[in-house]
Order: C-alpha cells, then sequence, then structure tokens
C-alpha cells in the first residue's frame, strides 16, 4: 500500500500462502498481481519483501533464491535479525542479494486487512547488513525504506537485537505477564480500567503464536532484558517497602525524563 502511495514501485506482485487471501489481494487496487506460486511472484523482481513470521522468512528465502536473478535484492520484514541475516544471506550466496530490515511499525493487529498507506511514516526501520553485504544493495534497501516513509537506522544484526530485545520484546513480556496476573483476580475489576492500564497493556492483545517465535528466536538476549528488569522492579519493591520516599521519586522522575524524551 505505501509502496503505490509513495510511487516507489513501478509493479507490485504479492504472493501470500493461502489462495483465499491470493483472491482478495488480487482485487485490490495496490495490487498488480497475485500469483499462486512464490516462483512467478519473484521471477523478474528488483526488490522482494519477505513480510513472513520469522521462523517462515528463512524457507522463504532459500525457496525465492532459486527462482531470482543475482542483481535481485531480497528483504525482510523480521524482528529478530542475528541468525536470520546469517541463513538468509548464506541461501541468497551466488543467487542475489540479502539485506534484512526490521521496520518498527505497526500494532497488536495483524493480517494485510490491517495495513495503511502510512504505516511507516515517521517510524524507525533497521536496516541490518552483515560485513561482506553488497553495499549498494544496503543504499537501495536504505533508499526503499525512506521512500515509503521510515527513519532509517543501519546496525549490526546482533547489535538489532540486543536493541529491540529491551524496547520491543520486553515491553510485551512486561504487558503480558500484568495482564496475566490480573486475569488471576476478580474478572469485573476490569471494568473499571482507565486509560493507564488500558495504554500499558495494548500490546498485550498480540497475536500469542507470533510472540512464542519472536521470544524463541532471540531467546538470549530476552533474558538478559528480563533479568535486569526484575532487578529495577524488585529496586521499586524494596524502596516502597522500606519507605524510602527519596529513592521511590528519583525512579518515578527518572522514568518520566526518559518517557518525555521520546521521538514525536
Amino acid at each position: 500500500m505505501a509502496a503505490r502511495h509513495r510511487t516507489a514501485a513501478k509493479r507490485i506482485v504479492i504472493w501470500g500462502r493461502r489462495p483465499e487471501v491470493r483472491l482478495r489481494l488480487a482485487e485490490q487496487p495496490w495490487v498488480d498481481s497475485a500469483p499462486d506460486t512464490l516462483a512467478e511472484a519473484v521471477e523478474g523482481s528488483e526488490l522482494v519483501v519477505l513480510a513472513a513470521p520469522v521462523d517462515k522468512i528463512i524457507a522463504l528465502a532459500e525457496q525465492a533464491a532459486r527462482h531470482v536473478s543475482p542483481e535481485t535484492i531480497v528483504t525482510d520484514v523480521g524482528s529478530v535479525k542475528g541468525e536470520l541475516c546469517r541463513l538468509c544471506d548464506a541461501a541468497l550466496a551466488g543467487h542475489g542479494h540479502f539485506v534484512g530490515s526490521h521496520p518498527m511499525a505497526g500494532s497488536q493487529k495483524t493480517g494485510w486487512e490491517n495495513g495503511s498507506p502510512d504505516l511507516f511514516q515517521g517510524r524507525v526501520c533497521f536496516v541490518t547488513p552483515l560485513p561482506q553485504t553488497h553495499e549498494p544493495s544496503v543504499n537501495k534497501v536504505a533508499r526503499f525504506w525512506h521512500q515509503l516513509g521510515a527513519d532509517v537506522a543501519t546496525v549490526s544484526p546482533d547489535q538489532h537485537d540486543e536493541i529491540v530485545a529491551h524496547i520491543s520484546h520486553l515491553p510485551q513480556a512486561v504487558a503480558t505477564s500484568l495482564c496475566s496476573f490480573l486475569a488471576q483476580k476478580n474478572a469485573s475489576w476490569r471494568n473499571y480500567a482507565g486509560g493507564g492500564l488500558r495504554d500499558t497493556t495494548r500490546i498485550a492483545a498480540s497475536d500469542a503464536t507470533m510472540w512464542i517465535e519472536i521470544f524463541q528466536q532471540n531467546r538470549d538476549e530476552v533474558l538478559r532484558a528480563l533479568r535486569q528488569f526484575q532487578d529495577e522492579l524488585h529496586g521499586m519493591y524494596s524502596a516502597i517497602a522500606n519507605r524510602e520516599w527519596t529513592e521511590v521519586r528519583a525512579r518515578l522522575e527518572r522514568g518520566k525524563a526518559y518517557r518525555d524524551g521520546f521521538r514525536p
């Protein structure tokens, strides 16, 4: 949708695993074609974007490698990059160029029906090349996301996984745990919830299957972030338990300053 809206592509071909999805996509004004096979979809493409669950992207890259030209660039939108980038790069070696991507956009809702032409506007998109990645391809992928309205940040795959473990995967684990905890209390309490609980737990409504895959793929970094957060939470518990109100205030003000510093 964004590529059509911003004239970032001359022709848009989309393949989906389910036939009923392909039929619906073929009717959309932003789609030129929705063929029945992956091979048909990627043949002749300058850029292939793999928008699938993280545990499916590597297999798709391996399939696409058999049908693309040596000049084709393949990227993805997976939210874990380390192993994925290394294996996709190996799959495309000699067949095309792989450059990892991860746009920090979207919501707790899934499916193309919840897409928007402005989805990437003002959002960060990570581009995650390996040391050996073809530099002109990296530049083209960065320009593509910039054309869609994103602010591009180029980091290594492992740096990416450390960053998102803290700013994306940890918040998901915390929001989910908070709702899981509250689910064990009186069910009627949720009817009294104000904006604070709703804002804090919005992403707890995300798809469980997707997040299990992400936690599996980024397990070590997520565990490190959770351990550090446990220490922070215990620090707040101790400060309140010991009536150390100066320490409680310091933590509240540190948190407020961080939140106030978010990008618009």
